[in-house]
């Protein structure tokens, strides 16, 4: 059917007062807002965090991808179809230990399929953290899942009895070889490798790698990626309690040996580092997957939102990665906590959506409160958009009515906020804590349980109370994310 040019022009002219009145109705987005507009964000994409442990690992295995983060006293695994609810999954644990000299401080655990088994490789101690040794499991099955059992210790014969962690594997020229983070003439905490006969026979001594990283500190948590004719090793460097923890990186040409420390060749400079702009400190302890589909390679990492020195506060986060001219990796920027991105390619997508507390959503949500709320932007890059609302006055109340099968609150801790009580569609209230020893932003403070789909409400209630270690008993409301599988 032919359009008149007159028709036209009306046409486009209605559209444009349409959009200028819309901009007159709809607040303002703020400076520190994601890149994507709400109406964007769609079931293809996602906002970390994916998970509120430090130390991650992460692969895409038979239609779901599976992750790890330190636990602890044990291994869990969270498994989901996709990265955007992997925050919102349920846990399996996959690993404990009677035996007393390795069932304490289970750290960075990450899981390798060779053949039809998978190998658990992990660091643990008899609660002395100079104790720290390397291990293996094995699965009984084809599943990152497991069963497990324990299958052996790590240890090269010019290292018994040494502190190491951080394992990892990879292999080069048709070999296996074992990498990690441990006593050596460099560090107390740097780089080595060893021979594997398979994947879990230590079969020589191991070499001391000679790693710069911008710090006098470690050198820990070796990742690697092979292309381009070379084998890229990035790793953590600095304490991971700062936050100017980053990755750095060596590579290896194909046919060198990666048991001549000389082969390795230095690349200057960190090539993954905090974003003071956006709120993320201390990027690190990193491992690489690849997109369901297999076309893209992407990072999941730890990082904080506060600057200060703390263990506490590292989220695992995940954001996709490029290739530069010189076929070196490209790990790109950090970007913000809350910044909404595409999702990997391939990844069938959830439905997810945000709700903003000043009642924006990118999906089926609202928010009302009852009592007078404190509103403002002054929490900037520790917010979702930069902007909160928080109150101290017992009764009042914030809800979130949405659409869905689970809900995420997600808002700042400080030294300041106190007790709130949490219910779900009217049920039995819930007393979550907001304090935190230090101020950090959009922390997942509560997780609900499965809920029927359909339309749900989420009722925040403010108590008045606090801890003793608190000095006020103010909560905050930033942001919710809503599941809808």
């Amino acid at each position: 059917m032919s359009t008149s040019p007159r028709t036209i022009r009306i046409s486009a002219l209605l559209a444009l007062l349409s959009a200028v009145m819309f901009s007159l109705v709809s607040p303002p987005r703020s400076a520190a807002a994601p890149q994507a507009a709400a109406a964007t964000a769609t079931a293809t994409t996602f906002r970390n965090p994916l998970n509120t442990g430090p130390d991650p690992y992460l692969t895409y295995f038979n239609g779901s991808y599976f992750m790890t983060t330190t636990q602890g006293g044990s291994i869990r695994m969270w498994r989901s179809p996709s990265l955007a609810t992997l925050l919102a999954s349920d846990p399996v644990t996959v690993w404990t230990d009677t035996d007393a000299s390795r069932n304490k401080n289970i750290w960075a655990a990450e899981f390798h399929r060779f053949g039809d088994r998978w190998y658990l490789y992990y660091t643990a101690d008899d609660g002395v953290d100079d104790h720290h040794r390397l291990y293996v499991l094995e699965s009984d099955a084809d599943s990152p899942t497991g069963p497990y059992h324990f299958k052996s210790a790590l240890i090269p014969p010019n290292h018994t009895g040494d502190f190491a962690i951080d394992p990892s594997v990879f292999t080069h020229n048709g070999k296996l070889y074992l990498a990690y983070s441990g006593i050596n003439a460099y560090q107390h905490n740097g780089l080595n490798i060893a021979p594997l006969s398979n994947p879990y026979t230590v079969s020589g001594d191991a070499v001391a790698v000679d790693a710069a990283g911008g710090c006098p500190e470690v050198r820990e948590g070796p990742e690697f990626l092979h292309r381009n004719g070379r084998t890229w090793m990035t790793y953590s460097t600095c304490d991971t309690g700062k936050p100017d923890y980053q990755l750095w990186m060596l590579s290896l040409a194909d046919g060198a040996d990666p048991l001549a420390p000389a082969a390795w060749q230095q690349h200057g400079g960190a090539v993954f580092s905090r974003n003071d702009a956006v709120g993320v400190y201390g990027p690190g302890h990193h491992a690489f997957f690849k997109s369901p589909d297999g076309s893209q390679d992407w990072m999941v990492y730890h990082a904080k939102t506060t600057s200060q020195y703390t263990y506490g506060d590292r989220t695992s986060r995940a954001q996709q990665i490029r290739w530069n001219a010189d076929g070196s990796p490209d790990l790109g920027t950090p970007l913000a906590m809350g910044a909404t991105q595409n999702l990997p390619s391939g990844d069938p997508g959830s439905g997810n959506h945000w709700i903003n507390d000043d009642g924006r959503s990118s999906g089926d949500g609202t928010l009302t409160y009852t009592g007078g709320w404190n509103s403002g932007t002054g929490c900037a890059t520790q917010c979702f958009w930069g902007d909160d609302h928080w109150s101290d006055q017992a009764g009042n109340t914030a809800t979130f009515t949405f659409t869905g099968t689970r809900i995420a609150l997600l808002s700042v801790r400080d030294t300041g906020n106190g007790i709130a009580a949490l219910s779900v569609d009217g049920g039995a209230e819930t007393r979550v804590d907001f304090y935190g020893a230090l101020r950090t932003g959009e922390t997942v403070q509560y997780v609900s349980p499965r809920l029927a789909s359909g339309r749900h409400t989420l009722r925040v209630r403010v108590t008045g109370k606090h801890n003793a270690r608190s000095t006020a008993s103010f909560v905050s409301v930033d942001r919710a994310e809503v599941y809808t599988d």
